[in-house]
């Protein structure tokens, strides 16, 4: 079995989390800061590669209601460009309130408000990664 990847877009950092090999837990691996478009989807598609993932988990923000709003499309935008890039499948994982968790779980581990704001986006990318393997494993 390979690694999995999750995403968690955001507009200045992408969260980056993987699995373990056996595809059973997520980790938090970097808060990427983004740089350019053709740079950010290099990046993701030669660490994807380099990792021998097989499977790209991205975070999908719906509304709380469950309606698309412009993130949405964001991200299926961001998606499509990533595929000229890579041919690893792309699948999306409701990501309404990993944010809020991630805050909530940096917070219980008594983690600094200077430190969070560094790590956020990571957490919640394992947070979207470990959603994934809870429901597909």
């Amino acid at each position: 079995m390979a690694r999995k990847m999750g995403l968690d877009l955001g507009n200045v950092n992408i969260g980056i989390a993987f699995s373990d090999p056996m595809a059973m837990f997520a980790s938090g691996f970097v808060n990427y800061r983004r740089r350019s478009l053709e740079q950010d989807l290099r990046y993701i598609a030669d660490m994807a590669k380099d990792k021998g993932v097989d499977t790209i988990v991205v975070g999908l923000p719906k509304n709380m209601d469950g309606t698309d709003g412009e993130r949405v499309q964001f991200t299926y935008d961001f998606c499509a460009e990533l595929k000229k890039y890579t041919s690893i499948p792309i699948v999306y994982q409701d990501e309404r309130l990993t944010t809020v968790s991630a805050e909530k779980l940096l917070i219980s581990a008594d983690v600094r408000r200077e430190k969070r704001k560094k790590v956020i986006d990571e957490v919640a990318a394992s947070i979207i990664l470990q959603n994934y393997l809870d429901k597909k494993y």
